[in-house]
């Protein structure tokens, strides 16, 4: 039997690079490992629901109250990251992005946080939507023409460049609060009025139409940072949306 097994064992091994060659050079006959490189990193071997015992504790061991990031903005972003990792919908795990849109817009309230090495890799300035409010967004919306931000949790794309410059496509995962945001043109991007020099000048930030604007010299470190499939989070204070679970 244990000959058999090692024959058996010894011609697998001997017929895998011939089907590898044979899938590289029949591009009409998809390949397993072609099929599998199409779909989202395993990443539920990476973290799972019971991580939330391990990273609820780095809001206290990171002092992000110390930076005014509600708890409870902190809380949720990480239920709600490890639902969607469970889940498959994360494809970069490696780092979790909450904006906190129940701070002001003079304060820096985009939280950029490496979920691998348990740190905090950006905060900074970000922009709500027109309509949402002047100093502090208060109005959320998923309409079209809205010029409101979006609340709740996204999955971020692909990069580009747009007309503000280098600019990342973002996915609404939460329907009926944020699952039209593609089809608004819903992005992350650099903006002028997203600065400390804009926020002496005004006290507070200049406003988009609805896109999450950051700081034009932190475009490409940020962007390229959380690109690719990465969870971000919009929280602010909606009483219809806090009343919800998470990623329902």
């Amino acid at each position: 039997m244990t000959k058999l097994l090692l024959v058996r064992a010894g011609a697998y091994l001997i017929a895998l690079p011939l089907l590898l060659l044979f899938c590289a050079a029949s591009p009409t006959k998809p390949c397993p490992s072609r099929i599998a490189a199409v779909r989202p990193a395993p990443v539920e071997t990476a973290f799972s629901l019971a991580d939330s015992a391990r990273f609820i504790p780095l809001y206290d061991s990171l002092k992000l109250d110390s930076l005014e990031l509600s708890r409870a903005a902190y809380t949720k972003a990480v239920k709600g990251f490890l639902t969607l990792v469970a889940r498959g919908e994360v494809a970069n795990p490696d780092v979790l992005s909450i904006i906190d849109f129940t701070l002001p817009s003079n304060k820096k309230r985009l939280f950029v946080l490496d979920m691998q090495t348990n740190s905090l890799l950006f905060n900074t300035l970000v922009a709500h939507g027109r309509n949402s409010g002047k100093l502090t967004a208060t109005r959320f919306s998923n309409r079209s023409n809205s010029f409101m931000s979006s609340i709740g949790f996204y999955v971020t794309g692909d990069t580009f460049m747009g007309q503000h410059g280098y600019s990342l496509r973002l996915v609404g995962k939460e329907r009926g609060f944020n699952d039209h945001v593609f089809n608004r043109n819903i992005i992350m991007h650099p903006a002028g009025y997203v600065s400390e020099e804009h926020v002496r000048l005004w006290g507070f930030l200049g406003r988009s139409e609805g896109c999450p604007a950051i700081p034009q010299e932190l475009d490409a470190a940020i962007i390229d940072k959380i690109r690719g499939g990465s969870c971000l989070f919009l929280y602010g204070a909606d009483k219809r949306y806090l009343k919800k679970s998470v990623i329902g």
